[in-house]
């Protein structure tokens, strides 16, 4: 009895990371629909847990945000070593972390990009690539923990285009909300940039370096396994323009 109670409170976990998930990210949704079920689950998991961090960054205006971070961190990596949380977002992400053995280098390297929004509003190139694989490459390293399903050679193997991938989405984002966080949140991302001054030549190519990263990270997304393939490319493709990336 006492089993079967835990696991309905791993599956209520699990249906507020899946709840998460669907309700912030059209790209995310449609993909994880095409995974098998174990590994549908572990990406909602992974995503609950970095949308709710970013959320206490970009959203939460009127509270002390650097306060809220720093409980959310020491929360998570009290759950990940205990092995239980009563935040449904972490007790399914430390079950996903443990489960698959998420390096917590990974953990770490995002939650410091979380940090850094609170602090830096702009970036020079050794700063933003740094930003960039904290705050997106290291998710996609997460996930790719989950597609490899302890397979170590496999991961290393795709450690470069995963990251890639990761690092396309974000500048994808950058881009996309280049108005907001520029006027609303005083940030910017693209270092020599004047967006005061934007033309459509410094557009064009930061959309040719997203390219280059697209076409790496499709390298590594032909090699996953049949289960978790189709579902990272349809995520890839809704997250930007059929014709920044063709299979």
């Amino acid at each position: 009895m006492v089993n079967n109670r835990i696991e309905l409170y791993n599956r209520v976990c699990l249906e507020c990371s899946q709840i998460t998930t669907n309700r912030y990210s059209t790209s995310f949704s449609l993909g994880t629909r095409l995974f098998d079920k174990t590994t549908r689950n572990a990406i909602y998991a992974i995503y609950g847990f970095v949308r709710f961090a970013d959320e206490i960054v970009d959203s939460f205006h009127n509270y002390n945000k650097a306060e809220l971070l720093s409980q959310f961190k020491t929360d998570a990596y009290k759950a990940i070593n205990e092995g239980i949380s009563l935040n449904p977002i972490l007790q399914s992400f430390q079950f996903v972390v443990n489960r698959y053995r998420i390096n917590k280098d990974l953990i770490d390297a995002f939650l410091h990009s979380m940090e850094m929004d609170l602090s830096s509003n702009t970036h020079d190139k050794k700063t933003i690539d740094k930003y960039i694989y904290g705050s997106a490459e290291v998710v996609g390293l997460m996930c790719l923990k989950v597609f490899c399903k302890g397979d170590e050679q496999k991961y290393e193997k795709l450690y470069l285009p995963a990251r890639r991938l990761g690092a396309a989405f974000q500048k994808i984002n950058f881009l996309r909300d280049i108005g907001e966080d520029f006027n609303a949140l005083g940030r910017v991302y693209f270092p020599d940039v004047d967006f005061n001054r934007f033309t459509l030549e410094q557009k064009q190519r930061i959309e040719a370096d997203i390219q280059s990263d697209f076409d790496a990270a499709l390298e590594g997304i032909k090699q996953l396994d049949s289960n978790s393939k189709l579902g990272v490319y349809v995520a890839a493709l809704s997250n930007t323009s059929p014709q920044l990336i063709t299979f």
